[in-house]
């Protein structure tokens, strides 16, 4: 899976990221290679829980789309 992040300065050094596909994912480093590797962690995170969050009724099936 690939999604976009954004990756920012920030005003006191270092760097933010956000994913704006993933309302709330927002994660911070020192370094660009920090703050890659904690967004890899933030989007993990953040779908797990959507995951665990979103139960499925007992006729619901999922299924996975490619565009």
């Amino acid at each position: 899976m690939k999604i976009k992040a954004i990756i920012h300065p920030a005003e006191e050094g270092g760097f933010w990221a956000e994913v704006p596909a993933l309302p709330g994912c927002i994660t911070e480093g020192d370094t660009m290679e920090e703050v890659l590797a904690n967004l890899k962690d933030a989007i993990e995170g953040w779908l797990e829980v959507a995951n665990i969050a979103h139960s499925l009724e007992s006729n619901a099936q999922i299924v996975e789309i490619a565009v």
